[in-house]
């Protein structure tokens, strides 16, 4: 009876998010997603060689990891709502940027502004919801809103295709991200308020982060939802890097070496299948099916956490990432090694799509309730920067060693990652009982 009674809340709460929160993540994935894959292209048309092409690219990745802080500083003062729009009519500065760019420098900085104001936009988000869903469907939520984002970006590149074919110019995907950034802003400052809304949450308990313990029971309870009015005045950034260094540096470091591992993936599975002798359309139906594996599952990984505790969707997505990898350094001249290649893409498919929406999920899990801002730009910093610097160590190893290695260290790093879950989750993870 007591699920029975829960679930039309939780339907009834996470289609009231819709229009402001999972709608404008829709729309910006949808345009980043189309724009991505051309911004190399479109650099190589401005002059550019292949390794300065795959820098320009990188701008994006950088803008984002140097937004984070700021956007924290941000949203703690003036809101999340007023940030979401400010970000959105920022991005289209960087749209006519990137569209109207005369010269590589200019066209890098707008890719710079567009992936700074991505992790305002980004962060706004999850401090909105941080602050306003209860925890008895906190990962349900987050992961829905981790899911939405992974479908733009996997729905954009095929509308990229249609809108290449229908103009022959790269630039119309632009302008086509451009139009998705207007009705995100419109969408943002016009659309309902799920504040105004939805009534607060009953007050709970609030419990200590370094003292509770994640026992794999089911997440009860709530959140108490703080007015503006009667919200603690904002907490500087540093400051509260400095407050929150402890579990920064025990399960944001585990945290990170799960966004790490995510984004080798991304950068290991074509490169391994160039190194086998695959043609690129066998690579693509590789990648691409264990891209759907993933996008299938986000929904899963959030009610495996709400029922049954963060920790038991977080350590398989590790375990299987982790093993998934370093099996997969050891085919590489074996026989059937297209075969394995296709297989263990699919298993590090399941790892990642069970890994969905636990990186939001525990970071508004440990960020203070009143003012969570200025600690998750701390936590996104760290992410971000796990997902940037993993990159750069596959290339590094493959160069010195080779990529079977390079794999193998990323193996390493997920099992590594999985035993500091398994130890730091359990501390700080707060928990209610019904």
């Amino acid at each position: 009876m007591s699920e029975r009674a829960e679930s039309p809340t939780a339907r009834d709460v996470l289609w009231r998010f819709g229009p402001m929160v999972y709608g404008p993540t829709v729309l910006f994935a949808l345009g980043e997603g189309a724009v991505i894959p051309l911004v190399p292209v479109i650099a190589a048309q401005l002059g550019a060689d292949v390794a300065t092409a795959a820098l320009v690219a990188s701008a994006l990745v950088v803008g984002q990891l140097c937004g984070n802080l700021p956007a924290g500083w941000a949203v703690a003062r003036i809101g999340e709502r007023l940030t979401m729009a400010i970000a959105g009519i920022v991005s289209l500065a960087g749209i006519l940027g990137m569209a109207l760019a005369p010269s590589l420098g200019v066209f890098a900085i707008a890719v710079f502004l567009i992936g700074f104001c991505a992790a305002a936009f980004g962060l706004a988000r999850h401090s909105f919801m941080t602050t306003r869903v209860p925890l008895s469907f906190r990962a349900r939520a987050l992961s829905l809103l981790g899911g939405t984002f992974r479908l733009g970006m996997f729905v954009g590149p095929f509308i990229a295709a249609g809108l290449l074919a229908l103009f022959g110019d790269e630039h119309a995907t632009i302008w086509f991200f451009g139009g998705c950034l207007v009705a995100t802003v419109l969408l943002v400052l016009l659309g309902p308020d799920p504040e105004k809304q939805l009534p607060a949450p009953a007050p709970a308990r609030r419990i200590d982060a370094d003292l509770t313990e994640d026992t794999g029971e089911a997440v009860t309870g709530s959140i108490p939802l703080p007015s503006r009015e009667t919200r603690s005045p904002a907490t500087g950034v540093m400051r509260t890097m400095w407050r929150y260094r402890r579990v920064l540096s025990t399960l944001g470091l585990a945290a990170a070496s799960l966004s790490a591992v995510r984004s080798a993936r991304q950068v290991v599975l074509p490169l391994w299948g160039v190194s086998i002798g695959l043609d690129a359309q066998t690579i693509a139906l590789v990648v691409g099916i264990s891209g759907a594996i993933d996008f299938a599952l986000f929904y899963a990984s959030g009610q495996v956490m709400d029922r049954f505790g963060r920790l038991w969707a977080a350590l398989p997505a590790m375990v299987l990432m982790g093993a998934g990898f370093i099996a997969l350094s050891l085919t590489h001249d074996v026989p059937q090694a297209a075969m394995w290649f296709a297989m263990f893409a699919a298993v590090l498919g399941v790892g990642n799509g069970l890994s969905s929406g636990i990186l939001l999920t525990l970071g508004a899990d440990v960020a203070p309730k009143s003012d969570p801002a200025a600690f998750l730009g701390s936590w996104r910093t760290l992410t971000d920067a796990g997902g940037a610097v993993a990159p750069l160590i596959v290339s590094g190893l493959a160069a010195v060693a080779s990529l079977a290695v390079a794999t193998g260290v990323m193996g390493g790093i997920g099992l590594l990652g999985a035993l500091a879950f398994v130890k730091w989750v359990p501390r700080y993870v707060p928990r209610t009982r019904a």
